[in-house]
């Protein structure tokens, strides 16, 4: 036989118990919003990304990469190219005109640069080939800058030196610190 009595004082001590718990449960927003906050992401992330910039509608450069992975919370902002990296410049004619290769850049939108680095190689159209480690492209001046050792093969001569200078389709370049020898044309000599 149920004994009625007893389960309904028993019922009502576990439904007592319930409504003490939940009660006492309390959330503060601005605590779960620090919560949440700390534990979320900082960064957007794509992979195989392609991307084209253009100049009243005529495409001027176009980029690959494996990782895109943008940090708008840093100071400066930037985004990162990570396990690999490829810029086409093209000409009014949408023709390629140099070809940059290298395993990592980053880009500072507020200042237009893009740090470029590890296993850099830029190839212009006439063939010459810039290595180097470590190369800085400033959009908005249109140039390419370095501190390091440059390495650039001609069809004719190989040269060397420390630092470079040159405009972004590297059809012009100055090597700043030059080393070795260096062919110089017989009209041009002093």
């Amino acid at each position: 036989m149920i004994n009625f009595r007893s389960f309904s004082i028993g019922h009502c001590a576990l439904v007592a118990m319930c409504l003490l718990l939940v009660m006492s449960c309390k959330n503060d927003p601005d605590e779960i919003n620090e919560l949440v906050n700390k534990t979320a992401p900082k960064v957007d992330k794509a992979d195989d990304v392609s991307i084209i910039y253009s100049e009243k509608g005529r495409t001027k450069i176009r980029m690959f990469t494996k990782e895109f992975v943008r940090n708008e919370v840093a100071k400066p902002a930037y985004t990162d190219m990570r396990n690999g990296l490829k810029i086409e410049f093209f000409n009014d004619s949408t023709v390629i005109e140099t070809t940059l290769t290298a395993l990592y850049g980053r880009y500072y939108e507020e200042e237009g640069n893009v740090l470029i680095r590890d296993s850099v190689v830029v190839i212009n159209k006439k063939g010459d080939t810039l290595r180097t480690e470590e190369l800085i492209w400033h959009q908005d001046a249109k140039k390419i800058y370095t501190e390091k050792f440059v390495r650039i093969n001609t069809p004719d001569q190989i040269m060397y030196g420390d630092g470079l200078e040159a405009n972004e389709d590297f059809s012009w370049y100055r090597i700043l610190r030059p080393k070795g020898v260096v062919k110089v044309e017989k009209e041009k000599a002093p």
